[in-house]
């Protein structure tokens, strides 16, 4: 679901080992279903002229709870949709593999996208789950969370050098490591990066296994609810960007853009709901993620809501070419696009047209972002400010 903004391009070549064999991973989130899953199976179509069928893929992370938000909340069902979320997949790859054999119609993904679609895999962008519409760099549900005895200073990340980090190595905390590293003047030969899961960073900082983490939320607030002492050094910072997009296949948006118009418009709607109510969708997100507490969702949420953003400007664009064109030169891919080919903003456009107080409360779009149904983006163009 994340990437690499401009720091990551001059990583060192052994980065690219690690990546790439870890982006066919969810980049962030836990292992447990939701609690009330919809039964699989829904087709495209609707033979008795009722509401439109569609089935909806997600994997079980606190950034992508939009999803059943809208379910939960009968934005679908307003917008004439009738839409079952599945079971959250495994992995993106996972759920884009579904996408393909049109388990499911529409995919919440990131990163996985950019090496189906050098594959092969005709898919399309029409909308984003988290990201930003403003600006490339946006990375606030990351975080750096140090023990009592780190002996690092809360605020500085400089004070990390000599210490112990765990990461999850080649994932995107890994990336985030390295790329504040850069950004503060630092290599990776200032710490000692120690390779560890999520689940197990709580334990290894209190074992004294590592002195500090690197992890996305909501793993921060549960570590530091579990280990006596532990507090957040660094959080953010616009070292990476989150790119998640709402992905469909290229044949479907064509041959149904009412459908997913109405789909993006309950997405949208789903996301200003969470904006507006961060505590009750902490609430939502707990129950659809079943082993998280509730005050860590509702926590988690408060940081996940800045990044809720489904529109479409040159800043999406801009993400998703420096994505790709990171992990070519990091050798994790074997080749780039032309991201014009991949983006179908004509639906997101006319939400954002007929709805505009769906998007009221987020910052304006800079002017040289703004993007029409013929934009196409230049690289060189320094559209995204």
């Amino acid at each position: 679901m994340l990437t690499m903004t401009r720091t990551m391009r001059r990583l060192a070549p052994a980065a690219a080992l690690l990546l790439a064999g870890t982006l066919g991973l969810a980049a962030c989130g836990s292992d447990p279903s939701p609690a009330d899953p919809e039964d699989s199976g829904s087709e495209s179509g609707s033979e008795d002229g009722g509401a439109q069928s569609v089935s909806a893929g997600w994997v079980s992370a606190i950034d992508q709870v939009g999803l059943p938000a809208a379910l939960d909340r009968g934005y679908f069902e307003d917008a004439g949709l009738d839409v079952t979320v599945e079971e959250p997949f495994a992995s993106g790859v996972d759920m884009l593999n579904a996408l393909e054999t049109d388990q499911i119609q529409f995919a919440q993904v990131g990163a996985p996208f950019i090496g189906a679609y050098l594959a092969g895999a005709d898919y399309v962008i029409v909308g984003n789950y988290t990201g930003s519409a403003v600006t490339t760099g946006i990375d606030e549900t990351m975080a750096v969370v140090a023990s009592e005895s780190s002996g690092i200073t809360e605020g500085d990340f400089s004070s990390l050098a000599g210490t112990r980090i765990g990461v999850t190595v080649g994932s995107i905390n890994h990336l985030y490591l390295l790329a504040a590293l850069e950004d503060e003047g630092m290599s990776p030969d200032d710490v000692e990066i120690v390779n560890t899961a999520a689940p197990d960073m709580a334990v290894a900082l209190q074992t004294d296994g590592v002195d500090a983490v690197v992890i996305w939320d909501p793993w921060p607030f549960t570590i530091e609810d579990q280990v006596e002492g532990a507090y957040t050094v660094q959080r953010g910072g616009g070292h990476i960007a989150f790119i998640g997009y709402v992905v469909a296949r290229r044949d479907f948006v064509e041959e149904n853009p009412e459908t997913v118009e109405s789909f993006l418009t309950a997405r949208a709607e789903a996301d200003q709901w969470m904006r507006e109510n961060p505590d009750e969708a902490g609430e939502l997100a707990s129950r659809w993620l079943t082993s998280l507490d509730e005050q860590v969702a509702a926590d988690a949420m408060q940081f996940n809501i800045q990044q809720l953003d489904p529109r479409l400007s040159a800043c999406n664009y801009a993400a998703l070419d420096t994505a790709q064109a990171t992990l070519f030169e990091l050798d994790a891919t074997e080749g780039t696009f032309d991201v014009n080919d991949v983006f179908v903003p004509d639906p997101m456009l006319a939400v954002a047209e007929a709805n505009p107080d769906l998007f009221s409360d987020l910052d304006p779009i800079p002017d040289s972002a703004v993007i029409g149904t013929d934009f196409a983006f230049d690289p060189a163009g320094d559209q995204c400010p």
